[in-house]
């Protein structure tokens, strides 16, 4: 899908209070970024327009989030809707999830994958969000027990995450094939989510844990 350009959204980005716009330098003290004395950090890889990372933040307040999105015409988007809120416990990154190992070290607590760009080409697997080699990425950033939460509606991205996961030693906590219809009390929607809910889509769900 090609993306609009959003007039505006560099000046929009370097403005907003709530992105962060060197992140490398934080690395291994995003603790301090933050306002408060909030212990666990949770982020979302790929945070779209931001409802559900926004909405988070506003439920979760004992809990600091950062967003991730590496477009501008996306991100800009989310700060349009953030920037009404008055929140510090919520920060944004414009940056390639490929990067993640040189943004954090050792501090996540949980890692949100919502809806990513499935790669249904078998040649592009290793693009995939749960593929081993992000997998493999993420190992270094989490601070104890490693935590992935996925929703997505493509059901064969859905099978093949829930197979590199077990692959790469996760233990599989939650599982949902439809997760309207099993009535999961603890869901807050995406953009995305919503409008395939709203089309009659299933939504899966996966809570990955590994010690």
């Amino acid at each position: 899908m090609r993306l609009r350009k959003v007039k505006g959204a560099s000046e929009a980005i370097l403005n907003s209070k709530y992105v962060i716009l060197n992140p490398k330098e934080n690395k291994g003290n995003w603790n301090k970024i933050f306002n408060n004395n909030n212990k666990e950090l949770h982020i979302e890889i790929g945070m779209g327009k931001g409802d559900f990372i926004k909405n988070h933040a506003i439920r979760d307040t004992h809990i600091n989030f950062i967003g991730i999105e590496k477009f501008d015409s996306v991100i800009v988007r989310a700060i349009e809707k953030i920037e009404e809120e008055e929140l510090n416990n919520l920060k944004l990154i414009r940056m390639d999830a490929k990067e993640i190992e040189e943004v954090f070290e050792n501090e996540v607590d949980v890692l949100y994958l919502n809806f990513s760009d499935p790669w249904p080409k078998n040649r592009h697997e290793d693009r995939r969000l749960s593929s081993k080699k992000f997998l493999d990425r993420y190992e270094s950033i989490f601070k104890n027990a490693k935590t992935i939460i996925m929703k997505t509606d493509n059901r064969k991205l859905f099978e093949f995450s829930l197979i590199s996961f077990v692959n790469q030693g996760y233990k599989l906590e939650e599982l949902s094939l439809d997760l309207y219809n099993d009535d999961y009390k603890d869901n807050i929607p995406t953009e995305y989510e919503t409008k395939f809910k709203n089309r009659g889509q299933n939504i899966y769900m996966v809570k990955a844990v590994k010690m």
